[in-house]
């Protein structure tokens, strides 16, 4: 296979781990030379993308574009950003580059229809900032998806707290929370739940399955990622 993917992770380190780890679980090979050649580029001294959009933190921009000229530099033909905070300087970040930069919004809506979720409603759980920026909603909702999202205490109380635990790598500790909120979200009707931070699949991969769909953000990201590699 001679596509190079270039990842723009660090953001948290852990979830950059683990799409490698999917991204190699989920393709297609037998042997080593099957696999996708991919450069990671993990610079965790990114600053925060929550407290950039909503807090007046350093922005984060400056930063990501040196991740693109890093994995420019190294040959790669497209970038996927496992990160999903991050996708609110998108934007910017595919107008500083000639290479395809592979949306995971997208990608996760590739996965609904991949497992039959019609469109209807559905639940989106993610950071204070990338619901604030309806990264989600107006992509999803120009499908069909209707996107129910926590309340601001479930943001303040669980949500937020969880994903904070996972970048401390106190991962089983985010589960009980997160699947709080999920279960809270089935019982207002949503058919499946969007897990719309790249941390919060990490929480919930740490106990018991849920009763219902979950879209897993990092490997659908992989799922694209394997995607553009193959065609």
């Amino acid at each position: 296979m001679d596509k190079v993917l270039g990842v723009l992770g660090g953001m948290g380190p852990l979830a950059s781990a683990q799409f490698m780890v999917r991204l190699t679980l989920l393709t297609p090979a037998e042997q080593d030379q099957e696999h996708i050649p991919t450069v990671l580029w993990s610079d965790p001294r990114v600053p925060p993308r929550t407290a950039a959009k909503l807090a007046g933190g350093a922005d984060p921009l400056p930063a990501l574009l040196r991740g693109i000229r890093g994995l420019e530099a190294a040959g790669c033909g497209a970038i996927a950003i496992p990160c999903n905070t991050a996708h609110g300087w998108f934007d910017a970040m595919r107008d500083a580059t000639a290479l395809p930069i592979l949306h995971i919004v997208d990608a996760a809506a590739a996965d609904l229809a991949r497992l039959g979720v019609a469109p209807g409603r559905i639940g989106l759980m993610g950071t204070a900032a990338t619901l604030a920026m309806r990264l989600y909603q107006e992509r999803l909702e120009g499908a069909g998806w209707d996107c129910l999202v926590p309340d601001a205490a479930e943001m303040d109380r669980l949500v937020s707290p969880a994903i904070a635990l996972v970048k401390a790598n106190r991962v089983a500790d985010a589960y009980p929370p997160l699947a709080e909120v999920a279960r809270g979200l089935a019982a207002r009707g949503a058919r499946a739940v969007v897990l719309g931070c790249t941390e919060i699949p990490l929480g919930i991969a740490a106990g018991p399955e849920l009763p219902f769909p979950v879209i897993d953000t990092i490997d659908a990201l992989a799922r694209a990622s394997i995607g553009w590699a193959l065609n």
